[in-house]
């Protein structure tokens, strides 16, 4: 079960991500979280700095779809100025989403990445969808919601287990 919620990457922050890499990869599309992924949970709009990499993400010929547990009128809100497709109230970690996002890029699981700051719903979600995934930093972990908070407890037993078995890598953060 504790090898479901190992990441295929760790960065600190969705600028980290080598973009390269994933291009030579085969990847062309980016499913992300947004929430503590892009901006942290109470940032309305994005940033100048995301706006930028978000057009460097498209310009290098990468599709994105934002999938989010967050409400319709949050992500609506976010995603619409920036013209990406989006899909709120997920319920990551169920697959349905996942391939839903798929869809609206018209790629296979292995074209795509899921990019996401919580490893019981971003990177579980994705591997059981048979993604490639990437795991942030959160931005913001004071902002947080109850169910979040929740999921960070059990990301923490968690990462006590993948560590003790000798699978969380020591640079891996957290």
């Amino acid at each position: 079960m504790f090898k479901r919620l190992l990441p295929d990457q760790i960065v600190n922050t969705v600028y980290d991500i080598d973009l390269n890499e994933l291009r030579d990869q085969g990847v062309r599309g980016i499913i992300t979280d947004l929430d503590n992924t892009l901006v942290s949970a109470k940032t309305p709009l994005a940033t100048p700095q995301l706006i930028g990499w978000l057009d460097m993400v498209k310009e290098r010929g990468f599709q994105v779809v934002i999938l989010s547990n967050n409400n319709s009128m949050r992500v609506s809100k976010f995603a619409e100025p920036l013209g990406i497709p989006f899909i709120p109230s997920a319920r990551k970690p169920a697959g349905a989403s996942f391939r839903r996002a798929l869809q609206l890029m018209g790629l296979e699981a292995d074209q795509a990445v899921v990019v996401g700051d919580q490893m019981l719903t971003d990177v579980f979600g994705g591997r059981r969808a048979g993604l490639r995934t990437v795991l942030v930093t959160p931005i913001a972990i004071s902002e947080e919601g109850w169910a979040t908070r929740i999921n960070r407890r059990i990301e923490k037993i968690a990462l006590a287990r993948l560590r003790k078995k000798g699978l969380w890598p020591e640079k891996g953060g957290r």
